[in-house]
């Protein structure tokens, strides 16, 4: 045991192997897509009941919470799909010359591309603390450090997620500690 932290090996690779199956369990849950949005609310809320409080949820607890944020979070998950998909068409007119702008305009459109990304992810957090979709994108937006810093977790966990894919259901675990992580040290 760890004297000066007073945690044990064991503890460690328990709280990993937890991480990694709720990222699994998030990840089987946001298959339909339309339950992504519920599906990370309870994985944020789960995740923040273990690091805040210090224990997991009970299932019945995860399941009714899931059905409550289902269908704000499908709303929410047609909202970033149509911001994401009218930034792909923004990009590709102007990579073309279709419109005009060019290299300026594209590089303008990526850092929206980035800052909503930010923005998306660092809501997540949030709404595992208990805000609603609207009240957690908001507050998201007046911190803009902690936006960054959640595009730069978000986009360095797609970009490992992309070179080995298999790991992506892991990954979603950790990416919600990382996430949780900043938004509590960014109040």
């Amino acid at each position: 045991m760890d004297t000066t932290t007073g945690t044990d090996w064991r503890d460690t690779l328990r709280d990993a192997a937890d991480l990694a199956l709720a990222g699994i369990a998030v990840t089987v849950a946001a298959l339909p897509l339309l339950t992504a949005g519920a599906a990370l609310a309870v994985g944020a809320e789960a995740v923040h009941l273990r690091f805040a409080e210090g224990r997991w949820p009970a299932l019945g607890d995860l399941v009714r919470t899931f059905g409550r944020r289902l269908l704000p979070g499908a709303a929410a998950v047609l909202t970033v799909l149509a911001a994401a998909l009218l930034l792909a068409l923004n990009a590709w007119w102007l990579r073309s010359g279709a419109v005009p702008g060019g290299g300026p305009l594209l590089l303008a459109t990526g850092a929206v591309g980035v800052a909503l990304t930010g923005a998306v992810a660092l809501s997540i957090p949030l709404l595992g603390r208990g805000y609603g979709y609207r009240q957690a994108l908001r507050t998201a937006l007046t911190r803009p450090a902690a936006l960054a810093a959640a595009a730069g977790i978000t986009l360095l966990a797609a970009l490992l997620a992309t070179l080995l894919p298999v790991t992506a259901p892991l990954l979603l675990g950790y990416v919600l500690l990382a996430l949780h992580a900043v938004a509590a040290r960014t109040r």
